[in-house]
C-alpha cells in the first residue's frame, strides 16, 4: 500500500514510535518460489548452490542465535512492484511494499544508531540478515565503522537517511526540514561513499514540506512502516498478524533501553515472530 500519509493506525504507531523498546532518544528527537537458508547479494549463488559447506554453516548460524529452522529469504523480483508515481517536485511515501497477497515477504529496517553491539555484528554477518539502515548523524556518528561492518558483511544490507538531529520535522519550516535531509544527505555521502535514495523522517511525521524538501535532496521515496518491533513482540498498525509487503521497524537499542534485553536477543524474537508466522525476509532495496 502507498499513502501520502499514514493511516489514524500507522500515525498513532509512528507517533509512539516503539513503546517499550524505544528510549529518551526517540520519543524526544534527541541523540518469486525460490527460497534460500541464506541471502546472498544479487545474482549470487545460493548455499544450495555453493555446496554442503555452506548449508552446513547456515544450519549452524540458525541454531547458534536460538532459531527453530533457517531463515528464509526472497529472491530479487524479476519485476519491480508497481508504486504510483507522486506529484511533481514530490517524493513517493511507501507504507508497505505493494506485493502480491499471496506472497509472504516482509522487509527488516533498523533506525538511529544509538547501539553499536558487536555481538550484533556477528549475528547479522552470519545470519547474513539484508537490513536497511536508516542512521541520525547525531546518534550513528560516533562510530559510522560499526554501521560499515554491517554494510559489508555480506548481507547486502544498506544505509539511508534520518536526519542530522532526528527532529520532528512537522515542526519545522521548509527550509530547516531541508537542511536535516540534505545535511544527511552530505554526510552519509562523504563517510559511504553513496547519496542514499530512501529517507525515514523520525516518527514517521512528516507534511508536504517534507517531500518537497526530500525530493530536492535526491531522494525518491520516504520508507514509513505498519509493524514495530517491541522488545518481545510485533506491535501492528492494523490487525495482529503480519501481511505481506509489510515493513518491519525495529531500532538499534541496547539493554538500557530495551530493559536489559540486548540487541540481539530483541532480534532474535523479531525472527521468530517471522517464522511462526510463515514468511519470508526481502531486501527493500530489490522491490523499489
Amino acid at each position: 500500500m502507498v499513502a501520502g500519509t499514514l493511516t489514524a493506525g500507522a500515525l498513532a504507531l509512528s507517533l509512539t514510535g516503539c513503546g517499550d523498546s524505544v528510549d529518551p532518544i526517540e520519543r524526544m528527537g534527541r541523540k518469486a518460489t525460490e527460497t534460500r537458508t541464506t541471502p546472498a547479494p544479487s545474482g549470487a549463488a545460493s548455499p544450495s548452490a555453493a555446496g554442503t559447506g555452506s548449508v552446513a554453516a547456515a544450519d549452524e548460524a540458525y541454531k547458534k542465535w536460538g532459531l527453530s529452522g533457517p531463515l528464509q529469504y526472497a529472491p530479487k523480483p524479476a519485476v519491480k512492484p508497481q508504486i504510483p508515481p507522486a506529484k511533481a517536485g514530490r517524493v513517493q511515501v511507501v507504507d508497505r511494499i505493494p506485493v502480491p497477497a499471496d506472497d509472504k515477504v516482509v522487509f527488516l529496517t533498523f533506525d538511529d544508531g544509538a547501539e553499536k553491539s558487536p555481538e550484533f555484528l556477528k549475528m547479522a554477518a552470519d545470519l547474513k540478515l539484508p537490513i536497511s539502515m536508516f542512521l541520525t548523524d547525531n546518534i550513528a556518528s560516533s562510530d559510522y565503522g560499526h554501521f560499515e561492518k554491517l554494510r559489508d558483511n555480506g548481507s547486502d544490507s544498506t544505509i539511508s537517511n534520518h536526519t542530522l538531529t532526528h527532529p520532528n520535522l512537522r515542526t519545522l519550516p521548509f527550509e530547516a526540514q531541508k537542511k536535516e535531509i540534505c545535511g544527511q544527505q552530505e554526510r552519509l555521502e562523504k563517510r559511504f561513499g553513496k547519496r542514499p535514495t530512501l529517507f525515514r523522517p523520525p516518527y514517521g511525521n512528516h507534511n508536504d514540506d517534507t517531500l518537497r524538501a526530500a525530493h530536492e535532496c535526491g531522494i525518491s521515496q520516504i520508507l514509513l512502516w505498519r509493524v514495530s518491533m517491541q522488545i518481545n513482540n510485533f506491535q501492528y498498525a492494523e490487525g495482529s498478524a503480519l501481511k505481506p509487503g509489510d515493513i518491519i521497524l525495529a531500532h538499534f537499542r541496547g539493554p538500557a533501553e530495551l530493559k536489559g534485553t540486548t540487541e540481539t536477543e530483541m532480534t532474535t524474537r523479531m525472527l521468530q515472530r517471522i517464522q511462526e508466522q510463515g514468511y519470508r525476509i526481502g531486501r527493500v532495496e530489490d522491490y523499489l
